[in-house]
């Protein structure tokens, strides 16, 4: 069963065929930022035309790679939300196309449940797992208990931990991508010169909250002379990177309390990290740390997993086909869409 998935939710165009197996038979993508650097974030204008341009070769050239015939596809599964309208709309309609023109049952499907099933795909777990979605515009802990079947356990209360790593970046001057620009930076730095605040520390629940601390970062870097020397860079970014460290292990050990406290749950020990932020190093180490303390499993996708591709919307399009589910006509794309909103598969979707 091969699937072929397309993923055009931001400023990527991905394109990738994958087969239930768990084998990546071609994944293609296509990072525009180049285009949208200038503007100092993606303009979806600019996003949704570059997809236009870009699809239809990546589409063939992964039809090539993996040397798959159309009759080779079990069908398409692409992004239907949450994501850029344009973006979705050229990925929806592209893949619409492709669909009738090969007689393929079409899946649309929901970005956040392409992160949330790729533990399943990098590393074959089964269900239930805790999961941290963390990205550039999503910071919520799930319990995973099945395909469609997800409970929000704690999200974010203003800024997800990507988007406040790329703010924090501009306030320090470091160009973006902010994330990974910031990471490099803290390399450098000593996390414990500056004294910025852990947001929601020692509170009840796994809600979290970066506007706060953003705050002080900002203030803390106006009270330094200015220009920032390299060094007053590297501090600060350090101890961000640290407080928001702090602030994800300490919402882990209240997650983990959550689901150790509900009844039947005892002895599931399974935590995954899933979205662009699990990228960063600095992170994965915190949490790992915690999980060790705890007993409890760490799995963290692949960096090529990580941030936005579409062998995830290709799993989780098998995932649900083999379900039953699949052969939608029409694409309804939604800017906006709650995992909370999704359903389990039956064979009467089919």
């Amino acid at each position: 069963m091969r699937v072929l998935g397309i993923e055009t939710s931001c400023d990527e165009t991905a394109v990738a065929i994958v087969d239930q197996s768990r084998v990546i038979h071609s994944q293609l993508l296509r990072s525009q930022w180049a285009e949208h650097r200038a503007y100092g974030g993606v303009v979806p204008e600019l996003a949704a035309r570059a997809h236009l341009q870009i699809l239809p070769d990546l589409a063939r050239a992964a039809m090539q790679q993996a040397q798959t015939r159309p009759e080779d596809l079990a069908a398409i599964a692409v992004t239907a939300g949450p994501g850029l309208i344009g973006g979705l709309l050229v990925g929806a309609t592209y893949g619409q196309m492709l669909a009738l023109a090969w007689d393929k049952p079409l899946l649309a499907l929901n970005h956040l449940e392409g992160h949330a099933l790729t533990p399943r795909f990098s590393d074959g777990i089964e269900f239930p797992y805790l999961l941290l979605l963390v990205s550039g515009g999503h910071s919520q802990f799930l319990w995973i208990e099945a395909v469609g079947k997800y409970r929000l356990l704690g999200g974010t209360l203003d800024d997800a931990v990507g988007e406040a790593f790329d703010k924090a970046a501009k306030i320090l001057g470091l160009p973006q991508p902010g994330g990974p620009s910031l990471e490099n930076a803290a390399r450098a730095g000593d996390p414990l010169r500056f004294a910025l605040p852990v947001p929601l520390l020692g509170r009840a629940g796994c809600e979290m909250s970066l506007s706060g601390l953003k705050t002080a970062l900002r203030q803390t870097a106006l009270r330094l002379p200015q220009p920032l020397s390299p060094q007053d860079i590297a501090d600060l970014a350090a101890a961000f990177q640290s407080a928001v460290g702090r602030m994800l292990q300490d919402r882990l050990h209240n997650a983990i309390a959550m689901v150790d406290a509900t009844a039947g749950r005892v002895g599931i020990k399974q935590f995954a990290i899933a979205g662009g932020v699990a990228a960063n190093q600095y992170l994965r180490g915190a949490l790992a740390d915690t999980c060790a303390q705890l007993g409890w499993r760490l799995l963290v996708p692949p960096q090529s997993l990580c941030g936005d591709n579409a062998v995830m919307m290709a799993w989780a399009g098998i995932e649900r086909l083999r379900l039953g589910q699949g052969g939608e006509q029409i694409v309804t794309t939604r800017p906006r869409w709650p995992l909370s909103e999704m359903t389990v598969p039956t064979e009467s979707e089919g």
